[in-house]
C-alpha cells in the first residue's frame, strides 16, 4: 500500500504540534520586513509589530515560489520514497502561492494539487478533515479521498476580526475594505472568505470583547458547524478573558474539541495584533 502524504503551506497556521504528530509536510511562505526576506516560521511575530511601533510601517508578504515548491515537493518524495503527495493550499484567490505550486507540480508524478480557497484556521480545518478521514481510513483509494476533501473545501468557513485596521488596509487582501469610508476607525470588520476571497461581509461596534462574542453567536446561527471541532484563531495580544468566554460559548454550544491557533507572521502582518477568528466545517 502506497502511502499518501499530505501537505500545505505556513498561512494555514496549522499548528507544529499536529503537523508533527500526523506528517502533514509545510511549505513557509514568506514575510519582508526592512528589506529582508524572512521564511514565515521563522520570525518572531512579536517583531512585526514592535517594527510596525517603531516605523509606522507594516511588512509586506510573499507566496512560495515555483523553485521552493519544486524542492518542497522533491524532498517528500525523497523522504517518503513511491509516496503520493495531496497538497492542500492557501487560496489561490489572495496569493500566488498555489499557481506556482501547479507551476512546480508539472514535472513530478503522484503529486496532487488542492485549491483550499481559505487561509489560516479556514484551510487547517480542511487539512485536519484530510488528516481524520486518512487515520479513520489508511486504505482509502487516493481519487476517492482527494474527492472528499475537494467536497469540504466549500464548506469550510472562517470568520475573523482583525485586531489592527492599520495591518489590514495596509495589507489589501480584503476587495471591498473602502466601503468602511470613513467610519474605518470607529468600526471593527468581520472578513469572511467567499469564494476564496477576503471580503468584509458584517461591521461590529464596541470592544474586542462584546465584538467577539457576537461574532462567534453570529457564526453559529448562520453556519451549521459540524460540533466534532472548532478552530479558535488569534493574534498576540488577545486578552485570555476573550479566550475564556469562547471556550465557554464553544461548551455550551456542544463542540467536543476546540482548537486555539495562533496567528503565524504571514497571516498576523495582515490581521495585527489581537485579533480573533473562528473556523469549522459544515455539515
Amino acid at each position: 500500500m502506497r502511502r499518501i502524504i499530505l501537505s500545505t503551506e505556513s498561512g494555514a497556521d496549522l499548528p507544529k504540534n499536529l503537523a508533527d504528530k500526523h506528517d502533514v509536510q509545510v511549505v513557509p511562505m514568506h514575510v519582508i520586513m526592512d528589506g529582508q526576506d524572512y521564511l514565515d516560521g521563522h520570525l518572531p511575530v512579536k517583531e512585526i509589530y514592535e517594527y510596525h511601533d517603531r516605523t509606522k510601517k507594516i511588512p509586506s508578504t510573499s507566496a512560495t515560489n515555483v523553485h521552493e515548491y519544486h524542492e518542497f515537493f522533491t524532498k517528500i518524495k525523497t523522504d517518503f520514497p513511491d509516496s503520493i503527495i495531496i497538497h492542500i493550499g492557501y487560496t489561490s484567490k489572495a496569493s500566488a502561492s498555489f499557481q506556482n505550486a501547479l507551476i512546480a507540480a508539472e514535472d513530478l508524478q503522484d503529486l496532487f494539487l488542492i485549491d483550499a480557497l481559505n487561509v489560516t484556521g479556514g484551510l487547517t480545518a480542511v487539512v485536519m478533515y484530510a488528516v481524520n478521514l486518512l487515520e479513520k481510513e489508511p486504505t482509502i483509494d487516493p481519487a476517492h479521498l482527494i474527492e472528499k476533501i475537494k467536497a469540504k473545501v466549500p464548506k469550510s468557513r472562517l470568520a475573523f476580526i482583525p485586531g489592527s485596521l492599520d495591518f489590514l488596509r495596509a495589507g489589501g487582501r480584503v476587495s471591498n475594505l473602502a466601503y468602511l469610508g470613513g467610519a474605518l476607525l470607529k468600526i471593527k470588520p468581520c472578513i469572511e472568505l467567499v469564494e476564496g476571497k477576503l471580503v468584509s461581509t458584517k461591521k461590529y461596534r464596541g470592544n474586542m470583547s462584546a465584538v467577539a462574542e457576537k461574532l462567534m453567536r453570529d457564526y453559529l446561527n448562520q453556519y451549521d458547524i459540524d460540533r466534532q471541532q472548532l478552530y479558535f484563531m488569534y493574534s498576540i495580544g488577545l486578552s485570555e478573558s476573550i479566550k475564556q468566554r469562547m471556550n465557554e460559548i464553544a461548551n455550551e454550544t456542544g463542540f467536543e474539541n476546540i482548537t486555539w491557533i495562533q496567528a503565524g507572521a504571514m497571516i498576523s502582518t495582515h490581521s495585527g495584533p489581537g485579533g480573533f477568528g473562528i473556523a469549522g466545517i459544515e455539515n
